[in-house]
């Protein structure tokens, strides 16, 4: 398997060495060493700034993720919580319910509505790569799709149009690409959806044993056949999203531990980056010191932003 430094791939280097354009004689790089250049020169810090991708599919997924956990929130607390006599019982579960649902949608507008980490759009231009004033041995990529200075662990993704910086895959069920700035989001809702299908499943047990014991008619202000369609439903749903996000939460943990990206995983990328232990990866993406606010959509990680990436030859 050969490194990515071979592959094919626009190029500047810096004074006192040649240029090699896609469409020229040879568009193949030979084996170099990349210096390091900062990610805050060729990137832009545009994460703070409002971020929507107008993708129909994804804007459908995303409406539909919010009808089902409004779905959810309906049956549980209109036909299972309130109908029950025991005050305590639906006051835990219902307070705790809600609050799982709350910090879901949250976290999945937050991934949704936070840049990735987009590479500005076309900033590839000549003279804007001689305002570098790039060194000799100094190299940076341009992307042939969207004609940005692409930096290392970058992939371009046909849906957002843009090179994201550390992209893991683009999700349609957040209209986003999860990348490096919105990793903790998505992973935060993933969690809170896995979270809110167990306690629904767990729940619709409970009410399940509770109506056969008595009679249907009294466990429920519906009739007794819309109680059943409407458990049922929700059981599937329960279901299958607990197994999905489980195992979305699962590979991106995984992916946080080993620091390695979706991509780089299904490419088979070999390593160009500092090996860094599991427990400093996670703080790279939740933050540096671990406290409640890892758990919190509410609140932005540092990403050390003076992190440099550099191949290793």
């Amino acid at each position: 398997m050969k490194s990515p430094v071979h592959r094919c791939r626009d190029v500047e280097h810096g004074r006192g060495q040649t240029a090699t354009r896609a469409g020229s004689g040879s568009n193949c790089l030979q084996p170099e060493q990349r210096i390091p250049v900062s990610k805050d020169v060729i990137t832009s810090s545009s994460s703070s700034a409002m971020w929507f991708i107008r993708d129909t599919c994804g804007i459908v997924c995303a409406i539909i993720t919010w009808l089902l956990v409004f779905y959810a929130e309906f049956v549980v607390l209109f036909v299972m919580l309130l109908p029950s006599k025991n005050l305590t019982y639906s006051i835990v579960n219902g307070t705790l319910f809600n609050t799982l649902a709350f910090l879901a949608l949250a976290s999945h507008l937050r991934a949704m509505c936070t840049d990735p980490g987009a590479v500005p759009k076309g900033n590839a231009t000549k003279e804007y790569i001689e305002s570098l004033q790039l060194k000799p041995g100094q190299v940076v990529y341009k992307c042939p799709k969207c004609c940005s200075i692409k930096p290392d662990r970058a992939h371009h993704c046909s849906v957002c149009k843009r090179c994201i910086r550390k992209m893991d895959h683009h999700c349609p069920w957040v209209n986003n690409c999860v990348g490096e700035n919105n990793q903790k989001y998505f992973v935060l809702f993933t969690m809170y959806i896995a979270l809110i299908s167990l306690h629904s499943l767990v729940l619709l047990v409970f009410h399940f044993l509770y109506c056969f014991e008595d009679d249907w008619t009294k466990c429920s202000s519906f009739s007794p056949p819309a109680t059943i369609i409407l458990l049922i439903l929700l059981c599937f749903e329960g279901l299958l999203f607990l197994i999905f996000t489980s195992v979305m939460f699962g590979t991106q943990v995984h992916s946080i531990c080993t620091d390695e990206t979706g991509i780089e995983q299904l490419k088979k990328e070999e390593r160009r980056w500092a090996k860094k232990t599991k427990w400093m990866n996670m703080r790279a993406v939740f933050g540096h010191h671990f406290s409640l606010m890892w758990f919190s959509p509410f609140s932005t990680p540092d990403h050390g932003k003076a992190e440099t990436y550099q191949y290793v030859v």
